[in-house]
Formats: structure tokens, sequence, C-alpha cells
């Protein structure tokens, strides 16, 4: 059983539940895998699953067609865009070309579509099994029809992954038995990112040999996933325009002008990281409560759909204006 969760580090209680339910075979119809993000929550399902279908010794083969997700009884589901009437999962929006104007959400379909492969019989496993990651970010009707679907699993075996389980219904939490994973330690981290296959750089990318800012391993908080993407994120900057908010002129047409440029050249999901950097940077090198409050405000508007560029100029402008004060 060792074998079957080895490469999963600083997981043990995680371990220890999932290894208790395969061993004395008494699995829960739905888990809730939660913890940060990149920390490992995949890797557990996908070896938890092979357990469930192969026992206890595991086997190379289904963990091969599990990780390719070939496997005819797993369903693996992720938040998705919606572009041009059709649903474009998360992982695949950047290659499809699908623009990203408003982040990815599960939606109601989606869920129905859980439901109905949930309720046909299993090919080769002893039942049907479904993954769904991000669960937190599900609209309103796709969690209550998640809920209903707790309430009558029937013979399938539902895992659940959250970073933010807080911000999921208390009913649907109650029907889920909680694997909780915690943050790495900062050995463990590096034991994680040394193990990862190297990427070469392209020549074409001179910021990959920069040094990370020291926000970003704050920002990671242990998750080594985490800090890849955070490292990711930092990279695909537009050259200048870290510092340009840095610096945060006072002028009002450097800030209208800030404004346009990064909501030209940044997706919303961008605009978010970038949010959740600066706010880590004004507190480490000004401790500016209103300018951190004021950002908050601005990151609960592009979550809440409104116009991106508008809500920068009003938040730019405002907090040009604290500079200035």
């Amino acid at each position: 059983m060792a074998e079957l969760f080895a490469g999963l580090l600083g997981q043990e209680q995680a371990i220890a539940l999932l290894t208790a339910a395969l061993v004395q075979q008494r699995l829960a119809p739905a888990y809730l895998f939660s913890g940060p993000d990149g920390v490992g929550r995949r890797l557990a399902a996908l070896r938890f699953l092979e357990g469930v279908i192969a026992g206890a010794a595991g086997s190379a083969a289904v963990r091969r067609r599990l990780q390719d997700g070939n496997h005819p009884d797993l369903l693996w589901v992720e938040p998705t865009y919606s572009d041009k009437g059709q649903l474009v999962p998360a992982s695949q929006a950047a290659a499809a070309g699908v623009s990203r104007k408003a982040p990815p959400q599960l939606r109601l379909e989606q869920v129905r579509a859980v439901s109905q492969f949930l309720a046909r019989r299993p090919v080769e496993a002893p039942r049907c099994l479904v993954v769904i990651e991000s669960v937190e970010v599900m609209a309103e009707g796709a969690a209550n029809a998640l809920l209903k679907t707790l309430e009558e699993p029937g013979d399938g075996l539902l895992i659940l992954l959250s970073a933010a389980p807080d911000r999921l219904l208390s009913t649907i939490r109650s029907r889920c038995q909680s694997i909780p994973f915690a943050r790495l330690t900062p050995v463990l981290l590096q034991q994680v990112l040394a193990a990862l296959p190297q990427q070469p750089a392209a020549e074409e990318e001179p910021q990959a040999s920069i040094p990370d800012p020291p926000e970003l391993l704050e920002l990671a908080a242990g998750s080594p996933g985490a800090l890849l993407h955070h490292r990711q994120q930092w990279q695909s900057l537009p050259a200048g325009l870290a510092q340009r908010c840095i610096d945060l002129a006072a002028s009002p047409v450097d800030a209208l002008a800030l404004a346009r440029d990064l909501t030209e050249a940044l997706e919303i999901e961008q605009q978010l990281w970038l949010l959740d950097w600066w706010q880590l940077r004004f507190w480490r090198h000004r401790q500016d409560r209103a300018a951190l409050a004021r950002l908050e405000r601005l990151r609960r508007q592009l979550r809440s759909f409104v116009q991106p560029r508008l809500a920068w100029e009003v938040a730019l402008l405002e907090l040009c204006g604290v500079a200035a004060g």
C-alpha cells in the first residue's frame, strides 16, 4: 500500500485515511480532498482510484490509463469556458485560443453529465468513478444539482477537489468524507521541485533566467504546484508592467494608461493573479491598509464580471490619489 502512494510527500494524514478505506474496503460514496492547490490532491485521487480498481497492490496498466484519462469508468471534470456555444475545459482553453475574459466555472450541464455517468453500469471497474476539480467555482444551479447527486449517489464514487472548501454549501461538505491535505515544509517543497523534469528555457524567453521575486515563494505558501504556477504567471507578464504597478505614478493620465495596458495585455485570470502579487508587495513594502482595501474591492469587482477596464481605471485613479496624498 505504501507503493501505491509513493511520491506523495508530506501528506501522511491523507495517506493514512485513504489507505484505511482501501484496506478495510469501507469506501464512502463521496470524498472531499481539501487543501492548497499543488500539494498532491490530484495525484492522491489518481492513486486512490487505482487502489479502488486494482486493489492494494495497484496496477501499472491501470495507473497509466488513469493518468492518460482513457479509463472507461472514470469521468474527470474541470471548470470550463463557454465559447461559441461549446464548453472548453480550462486546461485546453489556451491551446484552443478561447477568450478568457471571465473566470472558468463548473456548470449545470457538467453536473448533470456527472449524474448520468454515475447512474450507468461500470465497464471494467467495480463502480463508476468521478473526480471534479475546483469544485468551489460552481454556479448556484450546478451546486444545487451536485447536492441532489450526493443525496442519491447510487453505487458510484465521487471525489471533489477543492482549495477553498469554505466556499461550498455546508450541505455538500457534510455529505463527503473529508480528506485534508497540508502545505509542504520548505524542505519537502524543494524535494518535490527537484524531482520534476527540467524544462529547458527557450532562447526567446530571457525572463526565465531571472530569479523569482521573493513574493512568489510567499504566495506559494508551501505548495510546489502553486510556486510553478506563480513563476509561470510572473514570466508571462509583459516587460515593465509589474514595475509600473510598483511605481504607481501620481499622474491620472499614467493611471488610465496603466489600466488600458493591463486589460489589453492580460486575461482576467492573469489580472486576478497580478492583484495577489501586488497586494503582497504593498503589504511587505508599504503596509498601506487603504491601498490594500482598494485592491481587494477591485478583486471582488473583477470576479463579479464588471467591465474590467472601467474597474481598473476607477481603482487606479483612487490609488493615484492615495499616492499623491
